[in-house]
């Protein structure tokens, strides 16, 4: 736990007592603040009072006695409109905040001799796979390293400063909002794309969330930010000691398609070397890929890096496949280097990474065909990133869509050799499929088994692919659970489960 000092005997309003939000309240405990918490669940408030903690109905009290609102990144700050506590904050002169920003004052306060390094990454898709990916390079290497946040471990809950080397920390669109003083050495931002419009009034709102994680960067940090969207091309612009990383596509792209001389991506690590930083971003010529940046540089295409004048090939690699892990390991690279990392142990941390669950995971094969269970995906944007990564798909997608739906996957329609469609989507995504071959199975038993039998006929290596493109929600508590009765189904049919780590 990371003990909260700045409320020594002062009372701070904890709203939201789930994972952040339980463990805000121990951590400013154990720093000396008197927490008083709430929760609208009523086994939420009983635990919390199991636990020894004061409970008391916010909706009552003399706000005018509190330091400061925690409150639970699940709870609106601004749209569609404020949470009540926010209201009652405000009105009271009370500062609202969370626990990243709880995290950021307990560093601050560590002696800047013991204080370890802080990597901190945001975006709409790849944050987690990319979060993970640094944390094993970063271990692998040798140092003692914490990884929690908006993935696994709360944040608060990770070692105290002086017990590591190095935080890598995932970072939401709802954490970064109640964010003031975070400042990391190391902020990567992955990508950009709409998605939690509602609760930011729109795109502006999501991307200005977002680009919090530059706000307060000190003159040593680094700054990598995706720039394949015009959004993060702003971001970036406006960011000192910036490096980029942009990938090129032709209309296939990818792994197993045709590509062009600019499907490639280029990260410019400026900063790194010691450089001025950029103040616009590189494009893509004409001709071929920009001309590198001054300082580092570093070429991402499937399964290789090239870094200066030296190639890093990770076809190998146990869980990088497509354009978009090539993404990740440019990001795990150019951090770990601005850590302190060498370049032969950030590329051994690369190749033996064994990824994360429900992330493009192979979880078994049945004979050559290999099934892929990518659950995370819960947008369109993120089902691009996994459709690419093959040449030809037998496609299990649907759930609860996303606005759109899959119309803007229409480019990759062509590497679906057929799709087998879940919940409440199915329907809407087969008018959007037309003449792509495809049958609504409505479950995933039904899908795995009908997809299988489909690969197996069509013989030589096949893949099938779960990526669905939309929310859980309909059918499953979450995408884990999603993920898991995908992984399930294959196993029922025989298949050998794939060994990681």
């Amino acid at each position: 736990m990371i003990p909260v000092p700045g409320y020594e005997g002062q009372r701070v309003a904890v709203f939201g007592l789930g994972r952040s939000g339980i463990t805000a309240a121990r951590a400013l405990k154990a720093g000396g603040a008197e927490p008083i918490l709430w929760d609208d669940g009523v086994s939420s408030r009983l635990q919390a009072e199991a636990e020894g903690f004061e409970v008391e109905d916010l909706t009552v009290a003399d706000w005018s006695s509190f330091a400061a609102l925690v409150l639970s990144p699940g709870a609106p700050l601004t749209h569609p409109k404020p949470h009540w506590t926010v209201d009652k904050a405000r009105a009271a002169n009370v500062s609202v905040i969370g626990d990243i920003e709880l995290f950021a004052r307990a560093l601050a306060a560590t002696p800047a001799s013991l204080r370890p390094k802080v990597v901190a990454i945001t975006g709409t898709n790849g944050k987690s796979t990319t979060t993970a990916l640094i944390g094993w390079v970063l271990k692998q290497a040798g140092l003692k390293v914490a990884v929690g946040g908006n993935i696994g471990i709360g944040v608060l809950a990770l070692p105290a400063p002086t017990e590591v080397q190095a935080y890598v920390i995932e970072v939401s669109s709802y954490q970064l909002d109640l964010t003031t003083s975070f400042a990391p050495d190391v902020a990567i931002l992955t990508n950009i794309s709409p998605d939690h419009l509602d609760r930011h009034g729109g795109m502006e709102g999501y991307v200005a969330a977002k680009a919090r994680l530059f706000a307060n960067l000190g003159g040593e940090a680094v700054a990598l930010i995706g720039i394949d969207e015009e959004w993060g091309r702003r971001v970036a612009r406006r960011v000192a000691n910036v490096a980029t990383v942009q990938t090129y596509s032709s209309p296939l792209g990818g792994e197993g398609g045709s590509r062009s001389e600019t499907d490639e991506g280029v990260l410019s690590a400026s900063s790194l070397a010691g450089e001025s930083s950029l103040t616009q971003p590189p494009h893509p010529s004409p001709s071929g890929p920009p001309s590198p940046p001054r300082g580092e540089w570093i070429v991402a295409t499937p399964g290789q890096l090239t870094v200066a004048d030296s190639t890093i090939d990770f076809t190998n690699a146990r869980s990088l496949p497509g354009r978009h892990n090539a993404q990740n390991a440019a990001f795990a690279y150019a951090a770990a280097r601005a850590v302190g990392v060498s370049h032969d142990a950030a590329v051994e941390g690369l190749m033996t990474f064994p990824g994360l669950a429900h992330r493009m995971e192979t979880v078994g094969h049945l004979g050559p065909v290999r099934f892929v269970n990518d659950s995370k995906a819960t947008n369109a944007d993120a089902a691009r990133q996994a459709l690419m990564s093959y040449p030809t798909t037998f496609w299990i997608a649907g759930g609860r869509a996303k606005d759109g739906g899959i119309e803007d996957l229409r480019d990759l329609f062509p590497r679906v050799t057929k799709a087998y469609l879940i919940g409440e989507a199915a329907e809407d995504f087969a008018a959007a499929l037309g003449d792509t071959p495809h049958v609504i199975a409505n479950d995933m038993a039904t899908a795995v088994a009908l997809a299988s039998a489909d690969a197996q006929q069509a013989g030589g290596d096949q893949v099938v692919l779960l990526s669905p493109a939309c929310a859980s929600f309909d059918q499953f508590p979450d995408f884990e659970a999603r993920g898991e009765s995908f992984r399930a189904a294959v196993l029922n049919l025989g298949a050998t489960p794939s060994v990681h780590g």
